[in-house]
C-alpha cells in the first residue's frame, strides 16, 4: 500500500503542472485564465498565444499523463514490496497504470500549484491512455481530428471523442477479442465522462451556437488591451 500511495502522490503532483498558465506568464506575464475562454488548456493557449506556446503546452500535458502511466507507475516495483491487487480478478500493471494515469488527469483538472483550477484534462487522458493502449487511443484521435476538421469546433471533437471512447475499448474485447483487462475498461469511461463533465460549460454554449470555432493558429488580436480582471485598459 506504501508503493501505491507514492505513484499515486507523485502522479497527481506530476499532473498538477499548469503548463498553459506558466507558459502564458513566461511569454506574455499574464494568466491565462483571466482571457479568451477561461480555460487553463492548450486550446485556449494556441487561441491567444498562437501555435509555438499551444504546442509547447499541448506536448507538456500529453507527456504529463503519459510519464504518470508509462513511467511513474512502474516505480511501486522498486518501493517495498510492490503494490498489491485491490481488485480480485483485474491485472496489476493495467490497473496501476491506469490508476496513476487517472490520478494525473484529476491533477490537470485540479492543480494544487494553481488553487485547483485547472484545465479540462483532454491531452493529460490522451497521453495517460496513450501510455497504457496506443491502439484506442489512435483511433480515437483520428475520430478528433475529423470532427474538428469538419465542424471547426474544439470542443465538440472533443466530446465525441470522450464519448466514443470507451466505446471503441468494448469493441477491441468483445468484438476483436483483444485481452484487454477490465480495469481499463472501467476507468476508460470514468475518464470519458469526467472530460464530459468538464466541457458542461462548452455543450451549453454549443447549444446555444455561441461556442468559439478554432480559425487559425494565429494569436488572437486585441486580447491584452484587457487587464487581469478582463476590464478594457485605456
Amino acid at each position: 500500500m506504501l508503493a501505491l500511495g507514492v505513484v499515486v502522490i507523485l502522479s497527481y503532483l506530476v499532473g498538477s503542472i499548469p503548463s498553459s498558465i506558466w507558459v502564458g506568464k513566461l511569454v506574455k506575464g499574464v494568466d491565462i485564465r483571466n482571457f479568451g475562454s477561461g480555460n487553463a488548456g492548450a486550446t485556449n493557449t494556441f487561441r491567444l498565444l498562437g501555435w509555438k506556446p499551444g504546442v509547447v503546452v499541448l506536448l507538456i500535458d500529453f507527456m504529463k499523463g503519459f510519464a504518470s502511466s508509462f513511467w511513474i507507475s512502474q516505480l511501486a516495483y522498486q518501493i517495498g514490496s510492490g503494490p498489491i491487487s485491490i481488485i480480485p480478478n483485474w491485472s496489476v500493471d493495467p490497473f496501476l497504470q491506469i490508476l496513476c494515469g487517472v490520478v494525473a488527469v484529476v491533477g490537470h483538472m485540479f492543480p494544487i500549484y494553481s488553487n485547483f483550477d485547472g484545465g479540462k484534462g483532454m491531452a493529460t487522458a490522451a497521453g495517460m491512455l496513450s501510455g497504457i493502449e496506443p491502439i484506442s487511443v489512435s483511433i480515437t484521435a483520428g475520430v478528433f481530428l475529423v470532427v474538428m476538421l469538419i465542424s471547426h469546433y474544439v470542443s465538440l471533437a472533443s466530446l465525441v471523442a470522450a464519448f466514443i471512447y470507451p466505446i471503441i475499448l468494448v469493441a477491441l474485447r468483445y468484438v476483436f477479442g483483444w485481452p484487454l483487462d477490465g480495469s481499463i475498461l472501467i476507468f476508460g469511461a470514468i475518464i470519458g465522462a469526467g472530460i464530459i463533465i468538464k466541457h458542461r460549460g462548452n455543450i451549453k454554449r454549443l447549444l446555444k451556437g455561441e461556442e468559439n470555432r478554432v480559425g487559425s493558429f494565429k494569436p488572437a488580436v486585441g486580447w491584452l488591451n484587457k487587464d487581469e480582471k478582463g476590464q478594457a485598459t485605456s
